[in-house]
């Protein structure tokens, strides 16, 4: 089957080749991979930045196929389902926080960038009916993220005031879906002009150029009071100002470092105003189902930058390293 590769070859560390058809094991299925979506993990993995690196793996967290084969008679009903994957791989017992040998689909498990793909039964879920493949592909760890970011542990309800940093990332998107959905105050940023208009397009209240010398005083002047929740992929030089528009007791929630290191805090605003730091990473299988079963609910559309064939995966990578997609970055693999 074809796949996208990660090698040991710094001159070449991808590269799109043969690979064997999984053999199951007991309690797998075989999903024939319709489409695959990239996440910032697959480019890290792909620049050696991230833990637990293994050589030769197939990347990919993100996949919506069909079921070919399955190698228990108890998960004959999945045969010719059209499944999403929840990316999860031994979260654990406690919901609060993943365990000490949690991983993710893609590395060091081989993943969704490849022609076909084995995964447990248990992590198997129906396509919501209103998506094709390719948005369907697009949800689960980018989705699963934002649906955790935003209402575990961001406690966003109607009428809240959300702030989202980043805006034309898979994550931040849908954090800005999520919000609409719910009838919150969706407010984001970016250094990107186009990127605060599509934004603006899909529900958001306002959208603020974080390069602007006046950027947290323009969104004051919006909501005098702060954020109920902030929602942080970025970190970087903005964070101890964006620290600063938190609300009293709102959230702010880090899910990300992708700007860098954070700027210093100014530690009085954060206590005085009874406010809350969170850390969010993915999220458990609870919220999983719960993340795309509001999907359904809302019959919400994920927003994708491009398709592309899996010949030309490599560029998809390239565009993710650029950082000028609005949206996710698909790959179709097979009809």
């Amino acid at each position: 089957m074809k796949s996208v590769v990660l090698q040991d070859n710094p001159q070449e560390r991808l590269a799109v080749k043969d690979s064997p058809i999984p053999e199951l094991k007991p309690g797998e299925v075989l999903v024939k991979i319709q489409a695959a979506a990239l996440n910032h993990r697959d480019q890290w993995s792909r620049m050696g930045m991230y833990p637990g690196m293994r050589y030769p793996s197939i990347l990919g967290s993100d996949g919506c196929g069909i079921v070919e084969q399955v190698a228990d008679s108890a998960d004959q009903a999945w045969l010719g389902k059209t499944v999403i994957i929840n990316p999860n791989v031994n979260w654990g017992e406690n919901p609060a926080f993943q365990s000490l040998n949690y991983t993710i689909l893609g590395m060091p498990t081989n993943g969704t960038l490849a022609e076909y793909v084995a995964v447990p039964a248990h992590r198997l879920h129906l396509k919501p009916a209103h998506l094709t493949a390719e948005q369907a592909a697009a949800i689960p760890l980018a989705g699963l993220t934002a649906y955790r970011a935003l209402f575990t542990k961001g406690e966003v309800k109607t009428g809240k005031s959300v702030l989202i940093s980043g805006i034309g990332g898979g994550v931040a998107l849908f954090a800005l879906q999520f919000g609409v959905a719910v009838g919150a105050k969706v407010y984001v940023t970016s250094s990107k002009e186009y990127k605060l208009t599509r934004a603006v397009e899909l529900g958001a209240i306002y959208g603020v150029n974080y390069k602007s010398e006046t950027w947290s005083k323009d969104l004051l002047k919006r909501e005098y009071a702060g954020f109920d929740a902030i929602i942080d992929g970025a970190g970087g030089p903005q964070f101890g100002d964006t620290v600063k528009l938190i609300a009293s007791a709102g959230n702010y929630v880090v899910y990300g470092a992708t700007a860098g290191a954070p700027s210093p805090l100014h530690l009085p605003r954060l206590f005085f105003s009874q406010a809350s730091i969170k850390g969010s990473t993915m999220g458990n299988d609870q919220e999983f189902k719960a993340m795309v079963e509001f999907i359904d609910q809302y019959k919400i559309l994920p927003v994708i930058s491009s398709v592309r064939p899996l010949e030309e995966a490599i560029s998809a990578f390239d565009e993710m390293h650029e950082g000028k997609q609005f949206g996710k970055l698909v790959v179709k693999i097979s009809e």
